[in-house]
């Protein structure tokens, strides 16, 4: 071998070594570069975030129960429905109600006649009180015409006694005459016919079972989905039976339940985003924190943890964390109730209050769906009365 082969030789190991080291070096920088920027991404960006995806899209479920009992005659409606405030959901058989109403109808005439009679008594016992007073006089004008004629021995004492006693029969009958006036006038009063209070009472029969005929077709409270239908033809129900849910799909929001340990930072109105699984990380929801339960899962479950039993295995709480929704957002990509999510929230800002300090001035949700107009009753109640009030 020549020396010139024998020094190229030993010039490539050297090179080997030398290129192994730059390439060493360059990938420690690279490894130093990432552990820098990811500290100082972690001090600027994560470590003001908080993560979860045990958490949950989470809606209003209204229970629909009727108001009336009765028997189903028509189910309008079945699961995934979708329905408006006031659409009829279920139909009684409104015999019963029927024959209610128009018993309470007979019974509002039968009150107004005989709350008339009372009051044309009155006039009848007050014109007594006149002939009675007139026959007071006529027998005191008769005592009083005889007592001379007594006093001079012209009649006898039998004929002036029977003449005061006529008197004194008088003067009963008159104070019977007007105490039959006070009994009566105490029952009717100068109160109007359509006041009196046995009129009034029978009034409030015919919108009570006016209303109950009302009734006998449910009616939904809100707008949303019909789900966990229950209610067949021909069951017999009553107010307390459930029949089915309405499922709105707006106002729908997210509890997100954190562990203990990432809740020192949460406060009411830091913005969250929201991943649902249903959609993927292409469709992401703002949202923001609206308040953190008063309890842990386990403290408020049907059998809460007994730890003072000695046996005791120390577990991390999670807290449920209410995350609402923009409703545009839930238009455009609705969700339903139950479905997974990954919610993370930016803690940076931590002007708020980890819990709400006002009460609320306005009802939370409110329907009058089933509010009834009871115009119409009062309207045929009018009519009754007129038509039975002589």
């Amino acid at each position: 071998m020549s020396s010139h082969a024998e020094t190229q030789t030993t010039q490539q190991p050297a090179n080997k070594k030398k290129k192994r080291k730059s390439a060493l070096i360059l990938l420690t920088l690279l490894f130093v570069i990432i552990a820098v920027a990811y500290g100082i991404y972690w001090f600027l960006v994560l470590r003001h975030v908080e993560e979860t995806d045990d958490a949950y899209v989470a809606g209003n479920q209204v229970q629909i129960m009727a108001q009336v009992s009765g028997s189903v005659t028509k189910v309008w409606v079945d699961n995934t429905d979708f329905v408006k405030k006031g659409d009829v959901l279920v139909t009684l058989d409104a015999t019963d109600a029927q024959q209610s109403f128009e018993k309470a109808q007979t019974a509002l005439a039968s009150s107004v006649r005989q709350t008339r009679q009372q009051m044309i008594n009155s006039k009848q016992l007050q014109a007594n009180i006149d002939v009675q007073r007139t026959a007071l006089a006529q027998a005191q004008s008769d005592y009083n015409r005889r007592v001379p004629l007594g006093s001079a021995n012209l009649i006898g004492r039998e004929e002036l006694q029977h003449a005061k006693d006529a008197v004194a029969s008088a003067q009963a009958q008159l104070d019977v005459a007007i105490q039959q006036y006070n009994a009566n006038q105490a029952v009717v009063l100068n109160t109007p016919l359509e006041r009196q209070p046995a009129v009034q009472q029978a009034a409030t029969e015919v919108r009570n079972a006016w209303l109950a005929l009302q009734r006998t077709k449910i009616v939904s409270p809100i707008t949303g989905y019909v789900s966990r239908r229950a209610v067949q033809v021909g069951a017999q129900i009553s107010p307390t039976t459930a029949l089915m849910a309405i499922v709105p799909s707006t106002d729908l929001w997210v509890d997100a339940n954190f562990k203990e340990t990432q809740l020192a930072h949460m406060r009411i109105g830091q913005p969250a985003t929201v991943v649902s699984d249903i959609y993927g990380s292409s469709v992401k929801y703002t949202g923001k924190v609206v308040g953190l339960d008063m309890g842990t899962g386990s403290a408020f479950s049907l059998l809460p943890a007994q730890n003072a039993t000695g046996n005791w295995i120390k577990v991390v709480q999670r807290l449920p964390v209410r995350i609402s929704l923009d409703p545009q957002q839930i238009a455009t990509h609705p969700l339903r109730i139950g479905l997974s999510t990954l919610v993370t929230v930016d803690t940076s800002n931590r002007d708020g209050s980890m819990l709400a300090d006002q009460t609320r001035t306005t009802p939370v949700y409110e329907s009058n769906a089933r509010e009834i107009d009871l115009e119409p009753a009062n309207k045929l109640i009018d009519q009754i009365v007129q038509a039975n009030a002589g």
